[in-house]
């Protein structure tokens, strides 16, 4: 299944972000740890690139995601020019107070009264940027909900007398090109659910469950996996928990967006559904099937580029 979502607000979005890089130092570019290449915009890669601004790149909900994921990663990005990356929760009031000083080192000419540091938060729908920016200002400035989108346009604020920063609307791009992109930001609810079946996402997430966290689906659930594929895994979900339409039938949606919500809120674990491999493994796949041999060294260099 292809999933695409693009609402209406998003290209005024990518117009007035592209306007105001012109006037910022450094980009806050927030991505979820989970699934920070899938996540990361290529729309913000090619602004930032066009005016030359570092990048702090935050691997967020880093509390949820798997820890060696995060590391490699951090490395994987810290590897590329005019990027540090750092992993971090949000939520966590002692991780955001780095932020500004992290910036300050990738803008090391601004900082003052007379030149105060311009910083921008950029990012997907629902990886956190306004939970960022009420942590920073440390008070509730931006509307914080658990759906994609909630943020309609740019707000600007002063941290104090010599840093200023800008939160934006969540910007996806026009066209998502690999269908697994698709569905790991699906099921990490950074797409509207309007764009969603929740039983194709949850069984494509539940395949990556099945191959590599296989243990926190049978402790979370309580049922043995062996011979279980993705939707059997599911219909046995609906059993154990007793998930019946009118009639008896298996509630298979509902089962469905259980798997999704343990997943999004890490009630199932701490649990990455990419790392620097497999988004590699799956370019060369991807690669393998158009015919073209160079695509996928050509994608994974993309960042390199930078």
């Amino acid at each position: 299944m292809a999933i695409q979502w693009f609402p209406g607000h998003m290209t005024s979005a990518r117009k007035k972000a592209a306007e105001t890089m012109e006037r910022i130092d450094v980009v806050i570019e927030v991505v979820d740890a989970r699934v920070p290449e899938a996540g990361s915009n290529p729309i913000i890669r090619e602004l930032r690139l066009h005016r030359q601004r570092p990048c702090l790149k935050i691997l967020n909900k880093s509390d949820v995601a798997d820890p060696a994921a995060t590391k490699a990663w951090l490395d994987f990005f810290n590897k590329q020019p005019g990027v540090k990356a750092v992993a971090l929760s949000c939520k966590k009031p002692g991780d955001v107070a780095k932020i500004p000083g992290l910036c300050a080192k990738l803008a090391p000419h601004r900082g003052t009264p007379i030149k105060p540091l311009r910083m921008m938060i950029m990012g997907i729908p629902n990886v956190g940027k306004s939970t960022l920016m009420n942590a920073l200002l440390k008070r509730r400035a931006a509307a914080v909900g658990d759906e994609p989108a909630i943020t309609k346009s740019q707000q600007s604020f002063d941290l104090n007398d010599h840093m200023t920063i800008i939160d934006t609307p969540g910007l996806m791009w026009p066209k998502i090109e690999h269908d697994s992109d698709g569905l790991m930001l699906a099921a990490s609810h950074s797409i509207g659910r309007n764009a969603l079946i929740e039983e194709e996402v949850a069984t494509f997430l539940c395949d990556i469950l099945l191959a590599r966290y296989p243990a926190l689906l049978a402790t979370r659930y309580g049922f043995a996996l062996d011979g279980l594929d993705s939707p059997a895994v599911i219909d046995a979900l609906a059993k154990k928990r007793a998930y019946r339409l009118k009639g008896g039938t298996l509630d298979l949606e509902k089962a469905a967006i259980t798997l999704l919500t343990d997943y999004r809120n890490g009630t199932l674990g701490r649990i990455s559904l990419e790392t620097p491999e497999s988004r590699l493994a799956m370019l060369l796949t991807a690669a393998a099937q158009s015919g073209n041999k160079n695509s996928a060294q050509d994608a994974s260099n993309t960042d390199q580029e930078g």
